[in-house]
């Protein structure tokens, strides 16, 4: 049911429809206004969810009132009338700590999150949560992007993970999201993998498992830079992948015609395991699908803004040619100018970025050939003609965060008009992997390890195992949200080392953990029906009786979601929605042996039955988020 209509003015930001909680902050607000002579949007902003048994606090120096704070607070105090809203304020200090009342607080948010649970067409899972923050809003989301003939290893999970999540919270609240795969499929790199084929490639092999076979192709064929290397020899393997990158740049058929087939090999294998994670991509970009008109463009944009400068040898000119997922595992070092004997003939170009204390980039080699830098550029710029988006998020590691920076900035000197609608979210890397040396975890082993893992587990109970209609599909999911939520357990700036026993782990906040707590509250109605059935209409449900403090401790949580998501869209970190799960999992479990429901008074159980039936629909939504599948038995 909607909130009791009244006078209250509306403010703001706040939209009561969704988020019932808005209605008590605007009542704190009223009182607070009146009280402290500021005005009602000044007095919202101040109003902070409480902790240890307070609902809400306000610290009242934020104000920044000439009058004494603890004298405002015990004025303010001394001046609130309780309502339909909030019951009591205490001044302690600084500070006001509201009480709301308990009886409105389980009536309305309870009836909220019920009806807007509720699946429609346009919504199977309901719309609880969902907002309009974002709403009209174009948004190109750029994450994964792994280096073709490659498999997909933990060190792309990291960006996949937080792409989809900001993909499925950007459209929670209202935008138009397209996911864009940006695909590590032109360079150096390839002209290497080229060159290794035709060493060492089998075609038996690659009709058996192309990407392993490319990838055991690409170990050893940088074995063999190396070698090479160690030897004092000119590198003529790493001459020879040059060679092939000029021919794919120069359009020569036959290498493009390799190029294609390792690429549409590739992505059949990444599509493979992006179905399993639950992720999907609208857009299969890549490095090479910035057109050379593109490119061209944006180094005469470049030049006609006069930000073009040499750059030769007796600079420091050692460049990374970045990709998005794994820059660690494609460094080419590029030589600003040519061999010895014809220096200064042919400067490579580069922005001079030094004003910003960002270095002078290289923009384009001394050959001619691009560097990922001016390929960034370009495809900006033909993304915005494409798509005219309102936001670009580009999802990528902070080993880049320099390289962004950079593209950023000359994007901004460019004068372009999108420069200031692009955004990096970075993270910490998963360390200790090397595609190179061929130390690397591959998603799939991680995966099934994770699943056997579970498997394990669930066979310790043969009686619940026999219930499972799929279990082999039953404990993959399990070992999937497990491996996410490792990912996700700490904000995505902090870096992890790769721990098998930490992923598929049954101990602490897990992702073990948040599907037991899922499929427990799916079956409370499983146990009490058929004597318990909840009411289709909540308002015929007397919400009144849930009066002890653990209800009311669940019932703010839960009405606190849409705040959670509001700010996961503002911070952009998974990790915001991962740690509600765990509080909101918590609490349910502390609430089991207080508010049971079987063989209780019809009313009260009701009322208990309603809480945790909401109580399942906001975790749902919230792993959903996170992009987990959350089960309903295991």
């Amino acid at each position: 049911m909607s909130p009791p209509q009244s006078d209250y003015p509306v403010i703001a930001g706040t939209d009561i429809s969704r988020c019932v909680l808005d209605q008590f902050r605007v009542a704190i607000a009223v009182q607070l206004s009146h009280s402290l002579g500021i005005s009602l949007s000044a007095c919202y902003e101040g109003i902070d969810v409480g902790k240890k048994g307070v609902d809400f606090t306000v610290a009242v120096p934020r104000f920044r009132l000439k009058s004494k704070p603890q004298e405002l607070a015990a004025r303010a105090a001394k001046e609130f009338i309780p309502n339909e809203y909030i019951s009591s304020v205490e001044a302690a200090g600084i500070f006001l700590h509201f009480q709301v009342k308990t009886s409105t607080l389980s009536r309305l948010v309870l009836s909220q999150i019920y009806e807007l649970s509720q699946p429609s067409p346009n919504a199977p899972h309901g719309t609880y949560g969902q907002n309009l923050e974002a709403s009209g809003k174009k948004v190109v989301i750029e994450f994964s992007s792994p280096n073709i003939a490659k498999p997909f290893h933990a060190g792309h999970l990291r960006s996949t993970i937080i792409g989809t999540f900001l993909a499925n919270v950007y459209e929670t609240c209202g935008a138009h999201v397209i996911r864009m795969n940006y695909l590590g499929d032109w360079g150096k790199q390839f002209g290497l993998l080229a060159v290794g084929f035709e060493r060492y490639g089998s075609e038996e092999k690659l009709s058996e498992n192309a990407i392993m076979h490319l990838f055991d192709v690409y170990v050893r064929v940088n074995q063999d830079v190396k070698a090479e290397a160690a030897s004092g020899e000119q590198a003529p393997t790493d001459e020879k992948a040059k060679d092939v990158f000029r021919a794919m740049e120069d359009g020569d058929a036959n290498t493009l015609a390799l190029w294609k087939r390792f690429r549409d090999l590739s992505i059949k294998a990444y599509e493979q395991a992006y179905r399993r994670l639950n992720v999907h991509f609208d857009v299969y970009a890549g490095e090479s699908l910035v057109t050379s008109e593109n490119i061209q463009d944006a180094i005469k944009a470049l030049r006609a803004k006069d930000l073009l400068v040499e750059k030769r040898k007796s600079e420091s000119v050692t460049h990374k040619d970045y990709n998005r997922a794994e820059p660690e595992t494609t460094e080419d070092d590029i030589d600003a100018s040519p061999p010895e004997g014809e220096l200064g003939e042919k400067p490579a170009w580069a922005v001079d970025l030094n004003a910003w204390k960002l270095g002078k980039p290289v923009v384009q080699k001394p050959d001619g050939t691009t560097i990922y830098m001016v390929r960034d550029i370009a495809g900006a710029i033909q993304r915005y003609e494409e798509y005219k988006f309102d936001k670009m998020i580009y999802v990528i590691g902070d080993q880049q965060d320099l390289h962004v920076a950079q593209f950023f900035k000359i994007l901004s000197l460019m004068e372009v008009p999108f420069a200031s609608q692009l955004e990096h979210v970075n993270f910490g890397r998963v360390n200790g992997m090397s595609t190179r040396n061929g130390e690397v975890k591959f998603l799939d082993q991680i995966l099934d390890t994770a699943k056997e893992a579970m498997l394990d587990q669930m066979n310790k109970n043969q009686e619940k195992m026999s219930q499972i209609e799929d279990p082999d599909r039953t404990a993959d999911e399990i070992g999937i949200t497990c491996v996410k939520i490792q990912d996700m357990s700490a904000k995505r700036i902090i870096s992890y080392d790769f721990d098998w026993q930490r992923m598929t782990s049954f101990e602490g906040d897990t992702g073990a953990y948040l599907q037991y707590q899922h499929v427990r509250l799916c079956s409370v109605a499983r146990k009490v029906a058929p004597s318990v059935i909840l009411r289709n209409d909540p308002t015929l449900i007397d919400t009144s009786l849930l009066t002890e403090p653990k209800a009311h401790e669940l019932v703010m949580l839960l009405a606190r979601y849409p705040d959670v998501v509001r700010t996961a869209l503002k911070n952009s970190e998974p990790n915001t929605i991962a740690s509600y799960c765990f509080k909101l999992s918590h609490i349910v479990s502390s609430a089991w042996e207080i508010l049971i429901v079987k063989d209780q008074e019809i009313e009260l159980a009701q009322a208990r039955l309603l809480l945790f039936t909401c109580a399942k629909s906001v975790l749902s939504s919230a792993m959903r988020l996170l992009s987990l599948s959350p089960l309903e038995h295991m």
